[in-house]
């Protein structure tokens, strides 16, 4: 029993040593990540290519208005696994990619604990473009992407569809459930043609803030690792 309990205390230091490294300080984008050229389906790339210009297409939009850049996604198309966060932050309207300021730096922190990375996953958000202040989107900013976001999953048809954040969580699951008695649970859910398992767990800049519930989130990592095998 002791050898067995030593054995979870040193994976469990593994891990907070592999998303603790370096992040709270560090206020630099994140350059790295380059689109690679994933070899998918004609269909499915006509797709994706048509809901991108539906989202540039949208009229009357603050956001779209004052944001410097869409931002779509990041990683795989052809992966079964799809995390989806709340909206682009100052970095990611930079450069037009989602998660690569320091809450994208543990995010690819927390993939790779579990044998995972941005080859391996594709990413979202919500909305696609920055809130001004990097405010929590509205709910009429939330009500007008959905349709967007709904299509973006159905698109992609994950097996597993990771909600990262309440916002997230509220937009797709709805609004009368609450994230500390959500997470941690796998959740049967149909988008369009997808039939998807969903998780909900805590967003990285979440994470950042309340450094405690990093065990709590290590839990809900190890369960889509376990699913995904």
């Amino acid at each position: 029993m002791i050898k067995k309990s030593n054995s979870k205390s040193i994976k469990l230091i593994e891990y907070y040593k592999l998303i603790n490294h370096n992040l709270i300080y560090n206020n630099k984008a994140i350059n790295r990540y380059k689109k690679d050229s994933f070899e998918i389906s004609a269909d499915k790339a006509d797709n994706l290519e048509r809901l991108k210009k539906s989202i540039n297409g949208i009229k009357n939009c603050i956001l779209k208005k004052n944001a410097t850049n869409m931002v779509f996604s990041d990683g795989n198309p052809k992966s079964k696994i799809m995390f989806i966060g709340e909206a682009p932050g100052a970095n990611e309207d930079e450069e037009g990619l989602p998660f690569v300021g320091r809450a994208g730096a543990l995010l690819d922190k927390m993939l790779a604990a579990i044998d995972l990375n941005r080859k391996k996953v594709y990413i979202s958000n919500i909305i696609n473009y920055r809130p001004p202040d990097n405010r929590r989107p509205t709910d009429e900013e939330i009500k007008r992407y959905l349709p967007f976001i709904t299509k973006h999953i159905e698109i992609i048809n994950p097996k597993i569809l990771v909600l990262l954040g309440s916002t997230a969580m509220n937009a797709l699951i709805g609004n009368e459930v609450v994230i500390s008695k959500m997470r941690g649970k796998w959740i049967e859910k149909k988008f369009g043609n997808c039939k998807t398992s969903v998780i909900i767990t805590f967003h990285p800049a979440f994470l950042m803030r309340q450094p405690a519930q990093k065990k709590v989130a290590w839990i809900d990592l190890k369960m889509i690792r376990d699913k995904k095998i």
